[in-house]
């Protein structure tokens, strides 16, 4: 008879699992959301931004000269370079963390309203939070090289006499291509940005169950309004 699942749900009492379960499952629940209301319907910012920087290789094609689009490629770039040398140094610190877990506790327990809990328990909430951004640095460094790869595009680009006598690709297929990586490069750093977003739910764990789980919903409602609801979204759409 396995024995280890009774084990491992004694590590936690049931509301805390249950506001574990809330949390992955709103964060993957609202990430599949966004993803298909911005392929299918098109109607995020997401979607609004990916018309825009099709439109905007599609001009690449008419440019003899490309150094701006270079530029603003590499612009774009140091956004998810930031974060991802940011995430490092959190990471760093969480680990730190974690081998003075018994200091950090006693620490905890001086906040005001703060559940006092075990080492162990407030270990496994600080492996939460570096999970969090370990997974947030992947997505981060992927971007980057996703951005990189958008540049080769616009380097390798023909030029615009070359698409206008039917020696290259059509326009429409270098704009439907190149928009296309740099948009996963954008999508993909969305992803790493919703996990800073989600850490700062996981702190409500250190309050407690009750407040991770409002803490969690919050956000999912703040990323909603922000993706959907914007005043940049219809600026964007031009309404």
């Amino acid at each position: 008879m396995n024995t280890s699942l009774p084990i491992v749900m004694a590590l936690l009492p049931l509301l805390d699992w249950l506001a574990v379960v809330v949390f992955f499952a709103g964060w993957s629940g609202y990430a599949w959301f966004a993803r298909r209301e911005a392929h299918a319907h098109q109607n995020s910012i997401l979607a609004a931004t990916n018309r825009i920087r099709r439109q905007w290789m599609l001009q690449v094609t008419y440019r003899e000269v490309r150094v701006i689009d270079g530029v603003v490629v590499q612009n774009l770039s140091t956004s998810p370079s930031f974060f991802a040398s940011t995430t490092i140094l959190i990471i760093g610190g969480l680990l730190a963390a974690l081998g003075a877990s018994e200091k950090a506790t006693e620490l905890v327990r001086e906040i005001p309203f703060a559940v006092r809990t075990s080492v162990l328990v407030f270990d496994l909430k600080l492996l939460l939070l570096t999970v969090i951004f370990v997974y947030a640095f992947f997505r981060f460094t992927w971007s980057l090289r996703q951005y990189t790869f958008g540049a080769l595009l616009v380097a390798s680009a023909p030029e615009a006499r070359a698409f206008e006598s039917d020696e290259a690709l059509s326009r429409e297929a270098f704009a439907d291509r190149a928009g296309r990586v740099v948009g996963m490069a954008a999508e993909t750093f969305n992803d790493g940005l919703r996990a800073y977003y989600m850490a700062f739910a996981a702190v409500g764990w250190f309050f407690s169950p009750l407040i991770f789980m409002g803490a969690t919903a919050g956000v999912i409602y703040v990323l909603y309004q922000r993706e959907f609801r914007s005043e940049v979204l219809q600026a964007l759409r031009g309404s």
